[in-house]
């Protein structure tokens, strides 16, 4: 079977980076660093971003990666993935959590302790690796334990059963990573369960990183003679005088990264909607079919790389339908306020924020804009709905009976009359003349049948 089309994009791209640096590594006599940029949350392109570079180090032999990251959180699928590469990765992995007033997190604290080598620069944080869905409400202490000798180093996880669940493997997850990278097991602990957090001195200090670096000059510089353990084995770093080679993300990827944020996947969702109700309810060129169409496609892609929750979508739908159905068979408008409520309360359950470890969903200006839009939207479209039917019937034999016109030609008891602008045949079982008014009682097809219009018997 022939490789398709994107394979071949995939395979060039990676031809070109690896020459690229190798060309550049040759032409300098240096060891390279493949360098990537994360800013934001922790993404479906961001993941990807970091695979293709692991994957470029590695094809070009580089000294290592080294991932400068600044994040508040991501999705917990995304994060495991980076990791997985990580830890999969025969190039050791850096990540560098920078510049000042960075901080690394939630997800970003988990990869930093699956990094090969972490460092921080001054003015930046780790932590806060609590679960979103079972933060506590800003205000609100933490609970203090029931037992009476005081510990506080172990707390009782709350909520739920399924919540207990879920902390205890963020908790064992991130544990194991400082088990492999020998990092602090305790204050592992206690970024998961208690939300702590640290600042790059702090963190060093503790042993949650290993170095505190002010740039990366420096950090290359302190890098230098490390050994580290990767997949491959060990690895003695040689990074004095090496040269930075940013890996600059592709267009699928900058795409992809565009398509998973949860406002832009719900705008497409509802453009996609409404443009297929468009041309169903006037069909004519197909463009808003079309339109429709593929913002829909686009819009099914994105929420296949988050977490949706299902039931959300089927009370978003559920809004939908009904404020449609409002407009198509107007009442006292119950189908369409009920709509209003349920696409409102389906928007903001639509994302499942059990999927990420930040406040994923859709922006509460664009879910009220959009109830708006799509009620006053219904509103137009059942007032259009309600004229239409008032207008008369300006097609077919209906808009003919009761027409009155003029005789033409006439003989016998057939001729020619003018009804609406028109010349048609005519017949009548009463005598006419030329010039005389006539009304339509009947039509037989193209022949009219009519009568003096003075004469109602």
């Amino acid at each position: 079977m022939k490789p398709s089309f994107a394979r071949w994009t995939r395979a060039a791209y990676a031809t070109l980076c690896a020459l690229a640096l190798s060309l550049a590594a040759y032409a300098q006599g240096a060891p390279t660093v493949v360098t990537i940029d994360v800013r934001g949350p922790i993404g479906v392109g961001v993941g990807m971003h970091v695979k293709q570079a692991i994957d470029t180090a590695r094809d070009t032999h580089a000294a290592l990666v080294l991932l400068t990251l600044d994040t508040p959180g991501g999705l917990v699928s995304t994060t495991r993935d980076i990791i997985q590469s990580i830890l999969a990765s025969p190039v050791p992995v850096v990540v560098y959590v920078a510049p000042s007033g960075a901080r690394a997190a939630s997800a970003g604290t988990y990869i930093a302790y699956a990094a090969h080598v972490a460092a921080m620069a001054p003015g930046t944080s780790i932590g806060a690796a609590t679960p979103v869905s079972m933060q506590a409400p800003i205000g609100v202490p933490p609970q203090e334990p029931d037992n009476k000798s005081g510990d506080k180093t172990r707390r009782e996880a709350p909520g739920s059963a399924v919540e207990r669940k879920a902390l205890n493997d963020a908790v064992a997850f991130l544990r194991s990573l400082a088990q492999l990278r020998g990092r602090n097991l305790e204050w592992a602990d206690q970024a998961v369960r208690e939300a702590a957090t640290l600042t790059g001195q702090e963190a060093v200090e503790k042993k949650v990183v290993d170095l505190l670096a002010a740039d990366r000059a420096a950090l290359l510089d302190a890098l230098h003679g490390r050994t580290v353990e990767t997949a491959a084995g060990k690895v003695r770093l040689a990074t004095r005088d090496a040269r930075f080679v940013p890996m600059e993300p592709n267009l699928r990827v900058r795409l992809l990264g565009a398509l998973a944020d949860p406002n832009v996947a719900f705008i497409l969702l509802l453009l996609g909607i409404y443009g297929l109700i468009f041309e169903f309810w006037s069909p004519g060129f197909g463009v808003a079919g079309t339109i429709g169409a593929i913002c829909l496609l686009l819009a099914l892609t994105a929420l296949s790389m988050l977490p949706v929750h299902y039931g959300g979508l089927a009370l978003l739908l559920l809004g939908l339908a009904l404020m449609t159905a409002e407009a198509l068979s107007p009442g006292i408008g119950v189908l369409g306020v009920g709509g209003v409520i349920a696409f409102i309360v389906g928007s903001v359950f639509l994302f499942d924020p059990a999927g990420a470890d930040f406040d994923l969903g859709v922006a509460w200006p664009l879910i009220l804009g959009a109830a708006a839009a799509s009620a006053l939207l219904s509103m137009f479209v059942l007032g259009a709905a309600i004229q239409a039917r008032k207008r008369p019937v300006r097609a077919g034999a209906e808009p003919m009976l009761g027409a009155r016109g003029e005789v033409r030609e006439w003989q016998d008891r057939e001729g020619v009359v003018l009804v609406h602008g028109e010349i048609w045949r005519a017949r009548s079982d009463r005598p006419l003349a030329r010039g005389d008014a006539v009304e339509v009682v009947a039509r037989d097809g193209l022949v009219l049948d009519v009568r003096p219009s003075n004469d109602r018997s």
